[in-house]
């Protein structure tokens, strides 16, 4: 098993990634990104998120995608973890544990405060694998989101 930072290559493998996860969080056409869209976040200047790709006997079965965020009570930047998935097949093993680990390392390796992420409320094979890291649930945040329309028509107001 191992793990390397993606390269403008990857780039249709990890949007093939980013369609299987949506398949799995039960939203599977809701992948609008296109390759080119997700070459300039990736590799533009400047760049927006950063990715990694995990192999097993260098066949690729999962990425990670991550940006950095601002906390204005700590005064310091995070580490918002935007996805991470592992094909079926190769879960089990502690590829996430790696991925995670290798996270942790960049947040603490850049001063980074914390290292933040959402998980859907019914996958419970992830609470429970997040849980097992030390990871606990925010107690008292609910996350909201303006998008489509409603984001058009408040911009407009």
């Amino acid at each position: 098993m191992s793990l390397r930072p993606a390269v403008p290559a990857d780039v249709p493998l990890i949007l093939t990634f980013i369609q299987e996860l949506a398949a799995y969080e039960r939203a599977p056409g809701a992948v609008k990104m296109t390759a080119p869209q997700l070459h300039g976040m990736l590799f533009g200047e400047p760049a927006r998120a950063e990715a990694l790709i995990a192999e097993v006997d260098n066949v690729a079965v999962g990425f990670a995608v991550w940006f950095e965020s601002f906390n204005t009570w700590t005064g310091r930047p995070g580490l918002y973890v935007e996805d991470v998935f592992i094909r079926p097949e190769a879960r089990q093993h502690g590829l996430g544990k790696q991925i995670f680990v290798y996270l942790a390392r960049l947040a603490m390796a850049r001063d980074y405060a914390r290292m933040e992420w959402m998980v859907l409320d019914w996958n419970q094979p992830a609470i429970r694998f997040y849980t097992s890291l030390g990871a606990k649930p925010l107690p008292d945040w609910t996350k909201y989101r303006l998008s489509g329309a409603e984001l058009l028509s408040l911009a407009t107001n």
